[in-house]
Parts: structure tokens; sequence; C-alpha cells
């Protein structure tokens, strides 16, 4: 099993990010699981580096890579390739993100008008990073999008499922999966990233339940109100997975919309095996 899940990648979030337990990784060999610290941020460039590498590797060996994961952003960039961005200037990056979201409105409509027509008032992040691109070099990030380096997916063959289960069953196993990382250690997780003074714009600060954790760790949610938060985000974060997947990929991908339970199971391993 080769990760492709942005949350799972980092060793701080064991519980938070449901990583493999000590049962997973004696039935099959998982890679790029807990292989980073979250102080340091892994963009979908550094993981598709390293994914390249591991399936690589495990072709050399005669046996066959599994991506598993709900990052859609991380498959699209391993497949497709990610644009040739240089990396932006520190000063610029800092300027444009300690900047309130209207004010770079205004000035993304001023350098790259088609950017700005084209995301939301609310899409912050991705707001910062077209008018960051367009300051630090000179150039719409369209431009640089229009081609793309590093992609594998012109020569692999490739056995793609995605999973696309009954809303109702998979908010109810959202609710459950959240009560259930508070009981097996969470909270701790949090602790101890807080303890360490880490930026909280790093993605390990932003994976769903740290920040609902964390104000109830600072005494800004009680917790049944944490609880219910953190419930309400992994629904609203599984709707978004859910619609990219369902939409996104290439329509001849299939897609498996029984519950994941039972005989089901079988049914969907038996579709990836005879997917060709």
């Amino acid at each position: 099993m080769v990760n492709a899940d942005s949350a799972q990648v980092y060793r701080n979030l064991k519980v938070i990010s449901a990583a493999p337990g000590d049962q997973d990784l004696k039935r099959a060999e998982h890679r790029l699981y807990g292989v980073l610290d979250g102080s340091r941020p892994c963009s979908a460039a550094d993981w598709a580096a390293m994914a390249r590498e591991q399936i690589k590797g495990v072709h050399a060996e005669g046996r066959l890579p599994i991506l598993v994961g709900g990052t859609g952003l991380y498959l699209r960039t391993l497949l497709d390739g990610i644009a040739p961005v240089p990396p932006i200037d520190p000063q610029v990056r800092r300027q444009v993100r300690a900047a309130a979201t209207a004010d770079n409105c205004k000035r993304l409509a001023k350098l790259d008008p088609e950017a700005a027509q084209r995301l939301g008032p609310s899409d912050t992040t991705r707001i910062a990073r077209a008018l960051e691109v367009v300051l630090s070099t000179g150039r719409p990030l369209a431009e640089w999008q229009a081609k793309r380096d590093g992609g594998i997916g012109d020569s692999i063959e490739l056995r793609p499922l995605i999973l696309l289960p009954p809303r109702d069953w998979l908010y109810a196993r959202c609710d459950a999966r959240f009560e259930a990382m508070i009981a097996a250690g969470a909270i701790a997780e949090v602790e101890a990233l807080l303890e360490r003074g880490l930026d909280g714009d790093l993605p390990v600060m932003r994976a769903i339940g740290v920040p609902e954790i964390a104000a109830f760790l600072r005494g800004h949610m009680t917790r049944e109100e944490m609880i219910a938060s953190g419930r309400q985000a992994t629904r609203r974060y599984a709707k978004r997975q859910y619609t990219w997947f369902a939409h996104q990929p290439p329509s001849n991908w299939p897609r498996f919309t029984k519950p994941l339970e039972g005989q089901a199971v079988a049914e969907a391993l038996a579709l990836l095996g005879a997917n060709g």
C-alpha cells in the first residue's frame, strides 16, 4: 500500500488521520504513512516525488503498488504532473498570507482578472496562491498551468476504483469516527502539537479535528461543542471529497456505490481486479 492521503503522511496524526493500525501493518507493507514530522509542510509536488520513487521501487521488486487515499490533488499531481511554478519569494508569500482576503481579491483583480473572476471571494487559499504567483513570477498562474511536468499517467497501467457509498451511510460513519478518535487519544495528539508552538497555517495544524480539539483545549469550546463541531467538519470534508471524486476523475473510471461492508467489500475488490 502506498499512502495518498495528505494527513496520513504525518507521524503526528496517527489517531486523527486514522492511520493503519498494527494489524493492518502486519497484513501488508505500507509506505509513505507517517514519514514526515508536522513541522514540515508536504505539498502535492512533494508527495508526488516521494510516491514516484516508491512506485518505482515496488515495480523493481516485481510487485504491484496499490495507491490508497482520498487526496484528489495528490493523485492528480502524480498522474498528470504539476505546473512548473518557480519557488515563491518568501517575502511576497508573507505579505499575501498576512493580508485580508478582501484586499487580496482587489489586487488579484488588477493583476490577474481572469483568476479573480474564476475564484469565489471566500476561496481564501486559492486567491492567495494566484496572487503570490503573479506577484512573484510576473506571470498569471494559468500560464504556468498550461504546461505540466512529472506526470506518470501515460507510462503506467492504471486500474482505478472510486468509492462512492451512500451519503447517509458515509455521514453516519463520519460521526462515529470522530467520537472514536476522541476515545482513542486524539486530544493528546493535539496537546502535543500545541506544546510545540507550531505555525497554525501548517497542514498538520489544519487537519480535520485539530482546530476543533485545539479550541477545546484553549477553553474556547466545551467538550460537547468540540465533538459536534468536529463531526460537522468531518461531514463537510467528506461531502467535498464525494463531490470531487464523483465528477473530477475520468468518466470511465469505475464508481462503486454500495456501502462498504459485508459482501460488498468482496464485490469492490473484484471490480478493482477486473478493471483494466
